[in-house]
């Protein structure tokens, strides 16, 4: 029982690099010395992270209250979380939405793994539709599914953008560029 199954470990194993992610874009954006507001399940950690450099609010994001007071005054969202662009009422004064979505892992899922995700993929589903309805540019990066083969992980590929033609290579480079539009 105590030995972790290989779809277990490919989670485990998104999950952090989604963690790794963001963190690596929170300091970019404290390089650039853009505003950061980062809603964080522990704030004492974040602090211990971030320091003064970001301001980490906690809360539950399904309280709609909560995440209606800790949107003001942002006008740019990386969401690396799925249903929380969902729960969202208004995006009033935001200007570029990123999501980092699983959509295409839990699509590519088979068997009693697809059973097992199906309600994750409908909410990442819900979560892209109302990004493209919201008439707000945005950019998704799609996360490609774990291969288990030799040489056969694929991450997120920067390479194509869901909303367009547009090629990403350098993805902190991108969102930096994003941040800084937002604040001019």
């Amino acid at each position: 029982m105590g030995h972790l199954n290989y779809y277990q470990k490919m989670d485990r194993s998104w999950k952090i690099r989604r963690r790794r992610i963001i963190q690596m874009v929170i300091l970019s954006l404290i390089v650039k010395r853009a505003r950061v507001k980062a809603l964080v399940k522990d704030k004492r950690l974040a602090n211990e992270a971030f320091g003064t450099y970001v301001e980490s609010i906690s809360g539950e994001t399904s309280n709609k209250v909560f995440v209606k007071k800790a949107l003001r005054g942002v006008r740019a969202i990386i969401c690396p979380n799925e249903g929380f662009l969902s729960s969202i009422e208004s995006f009033k004064g935001v200007e570029h939405i990123v999501l980092l979505s699983q959509l295409f892992v839990y699509r590519a899922s088979s068997g009693i793994q697809a059973i097992m995700k199906n309600n994750q993929r409908k909410i990442a589903e819900k979560d892209e539709s109302v990004l493209m309805a919201s008439g707000i540019p945005y950019t998704i990066v799609r996360a490609g599914m774990l291969q288990k083969t030799p040489g056969g992980t694929q991450g997120f590929s920067f390479e194509e953008v869901v909303n367009g033609g547009e090629k990403v290579s350098d993805w902190k480079e991108c969102l930096t560029r994003l941040i800084g539009k937002t604040e001019q």
